[in-house]
């Protein structure tokens, strides 16, 4: 799985917020896989799957905890991508160096990881 876009904020900012902030259309046929950090992601993408959350008056039937972990199973991918990104320490620690030059070395990362897939 190659790495074919990157957005970082400043300071902490939240995934889902970070997303909206940067969504630039991204073409609809294009599935969107996310987590349930991403509720209301439906709204700005319309090809988008989330897992079904569970809560104690309504609990999740069998299909629904199929599809959850056939979800999972999909995504499962993207997560093994960030661990690999993680790798590098400066993704996984504060950064302590110019801000300006994070990007730089965030994408630099990214092309390490999309030659090493070659």
């Amino acid at each position: 799985m190659q790495i074919i876009a990157t957005a970082f904020g400043t300071g902490s900012k939240h995934d889902y917020r970070l997303f909206k902030e940067n969504y630039a259309g991204i073409a609809q046929d294009i599935l969107c896989l996310a987590d349930t950090g991403y509720l209301g992601i439906n709204k700005l993408h319309s090809n988008s799957q989330i897992p079904v959350k569970n809560s104690k008056l309504y609990p999740l039937t069998l299909e629904e905890k199929a599809g959850n972990r056939e979800l999972a199973s999909q995504r499962i991918f993207v997560e093994h991508v960030i661990g690999k990104l993680k790798v590098f320490r400066i993704l996984s620690e504060r950064y302590r160096n110019r801000r300006k030059r994070f990007g730089l070395r965030f994408n630099l990362i990214t092309s390490i990881y999309n030659f090493e897939l070659n």
